[in-house]
């Protein structure tokens, strides 16, 4: 925090650190660096005096706002390793990653505000730490005016601020010490508590912020991450600030209370830099470009794509439409394993090309290289692989807590002596990077990356339904949407009630982007005598690949294939897909 608030407050203490745009649409709050330094200093005394210390892990389930970036860097100032939860996953979820991390006390809103909507944090919370022995206090900040039950572990956070000390002396850290944990799905069902260290995390994610978006001090940075995310973390939160940025803190959504939302911020913010994802690029661009025209967008320098590889249509529609063909466009690969941005086409030579949907050119440190399937280097251009890195960066992951082994398993296993990205690219001609997508069970819903493991588990708790298998599939907003296979028992009628459960199910068990768009009854699971399901054969079925399957000779039963063909066949003319 000394390096995101003290550093800045003692050269310009009046410069905007935060600019919050708030839900209402038009009601933006501005906060200096002097301003964050003070609520972050009274929420780190807060978190003292309530016995948080040095080491302990704290969760914060809140919405975007001074205040959750304030409980960021207070737990960091103490040092204090905070978790954040984004505030639209259920209260499964949130105690899941508590227990896990062995959260002491959660940081929370009584309700959240997004596109119009009230959402109950406190009361999700209150759910989640019913289970939770660890937590020993929940501190509540008010959003709203609006009442919630607050019980004996509750306290109700500005009332014991504004008791509280303005300075807080900055607790001395090691640069490998933790300084935050955050959950990312695999490709078996447990998220994984990512975790990333003091110096090398903040220093890769300043670089980054600095170079590939070309941040020059007076610009207005907007990135509309959310901080459930690791771009929020590093793109919002920890980069622009130890840059000394004024950085937009985004609570709505593309389309409230119109699909001009982003456009009208840029016009009355000003903004420079514009970080978003292609999903709400994709979105936007069904409601056509007088959304976009309807604004004064000159104040932008550069466009940035995040989350999942960008599609040709998308990249053009936000390069002439949005950027009107002047902005560079910076389409960024990365992960939260990797703490900022790897691959993008700046920083490069000035006026170096972009060549359209591509993350081309590695970050200084980066050491891409493809392999093929013996685990040997491929050399040369135009050719495809299995992305991994060779040497290691400063921003790069430490380990998954608390099972140090998954984190080796899942990274360093597949290809020893390199990180494994999990994602396939190619490498072009000209030795540029494209990302191609996931080469695991692993999908990318509007950019939030999802285990189909996670899906199956949460579905097979219903007790009608034995076996379930769920795959990816093309989506034209979404990028990637969830497409499950059911088994259902013998004399199960009341089909699609049965289907309504499970969405609901998911939807508790994990969070509503998470919900299967469709659901298929099948007599039996394509498997392997080993039991394995292949769910390579479903992809191909609901990609309308079947006419080359493969290899279906180790199937248990290859007539199992027909008989899913021409279920999806059935199931498709009756819902005219």
């Amino acid at each position: 925090t000394v390096n995101c608030l003290d550093q800045h407050v003692e050269k310009s203490p009046n410069r905007v650190a935060l600019i919050w745009e708030r839900d209402e649409p038009g009601t933006a709050v501005h906060v200096t660096y002097r301003e964050l330094q003070d609520l972050t200093c009274r929420l780190a005394n807060t978190l003292k005096k309530y016995g948080i210390q040095k080491g302990d892990r704290v969760a914060i389930y809140m919405s975007v706002s001074p205040l959750s970036v304030a409980a960021m860097l207070a737990c960091a100032r103490i040092g204090a390793v905070h978790t954040v939860v984004f505030a639209g996953f259920s209260a499964e979820s949130l105690a899941g990653r508590i227990m896990d991390s062995g959260c002491k006390a959660v940081i929370t809103y009584n309700q959240g505000v997004r596109g119009g909507r009230t959402i109950e944090l406190k009361a999700t919370v209150d759910e989640a730490v019913k289970n939770c022995p660890s937590i020993k206090h929940v501190f509540v900040a008010q959003r709203t005016d609006n009442k919630v039950h607050m019980g004996d572990r509750d306290i109700p956070l500005e009332e014991e601020m504004t008791k509280a000390d303005s300075t807080c002396p900055p607790e001395s850290m090691d640069s490998e010490d933790v300084l935050f944990m955050l959950y990312t799905s695999g490709s078996t069902g447990k998220p994984k508590g990512i975790v990333h260290t003091q110096a090398g995390y903040l220093l890769y994610s300043a670089l980054t912020h600095k170079y590939v978006f070309d941040y020059q001090q007076g610009d207005v940075f907007g990135c509309v991450a959310d901080i459930g995310w690791i771009t929020g973390h590093s793109y919002v939160v920890y980069g622009p600030l130890c840059n000394g940025a004024t950085s937009v803190l985004f609570e709505s959504t593309p389309v409230y209370p119109d699909p001009g939302r982003y456009w009208e911020v840029v016009q009355r913010l000003k903004i420079n830099q514009f970080y978003g994802a292609p999903t709400a690029i994709r979105l936007l661009l069904n409601y056509g470009e007088e959304w976009v025209k309807k604004y004064d967008r000159s104040s932008l320098r550069v466009l940035g794509s995040v989350g999942e590889p960008i599609n040709k249509e998308a990249w053009q529609w936000f390069y002439q439409v949005v950027g009107e063909g002047r902005c560079t466009l910076v389409d960024t690969w990365w992960q939260t394993e990797t703490g900022g941005i790897c691959i993008a086409p700046r920083p490069s030579e000035e006026e170096a090309e972009i060549i359209p949907a591509m993350a081309m050119r590695p970050f200084f440190g980066i050491v891409p290289v493809l392999m093929d399937e013996n685990g040997e280097v491929i050399e040369g251009n135009d050719v495809s692989g299995a992305l991994c890195i060779a040497q290691p960066w400063p921003g790069m992951a430490r380990t998954i807590h608390g099972d140090h082994q998954r984190f080796i398993d899942a990274y360093f296993k597949a290809y020893p002596g390199y990180y494994f990205t999990g994602d396939g690219a190619y490498r072009s001609h000209e030795g540029y990077y494209q990302i191609t997508g996931r080469m695991d069970d692993v999908i990318n819903i509007s950019g939030h990356r999802l285990g189909t493991a996670e899906i199956e588990d949460a579905m097979a708790d219903h007790p009608e339904v034995p076996e379930t298998a769920v795959v990816g599939y093309p989506h034209k907003i979404k990028g990637e949407g969830a497409f499950a296979f059911i088994v259902l028992k013998e004399q199960t009628a009341c089909v699609d009630h049965i289907k309504e459960e499970l969405k609901t199910i998911v939807a508790s068990k994990i969070a509503k982007y998470a919900v299967p768009d469709h659901i298929l009854v099948v007599k039996r699971l394509p498997k392997t005598r080993s039991g394995k399901i292949m769910r390579r054969l479903l992809r191909k079925v609901v990609t309308e690949q079947s006419s080359n399957m493969g290899d279906v000779t180790t199937l248990d039963d290859p007539s199992v294939v027909k008989e899913i063909l021409d279920a999806y066949q059935k199931y498709k003319e009756k819902n005219s897909l």
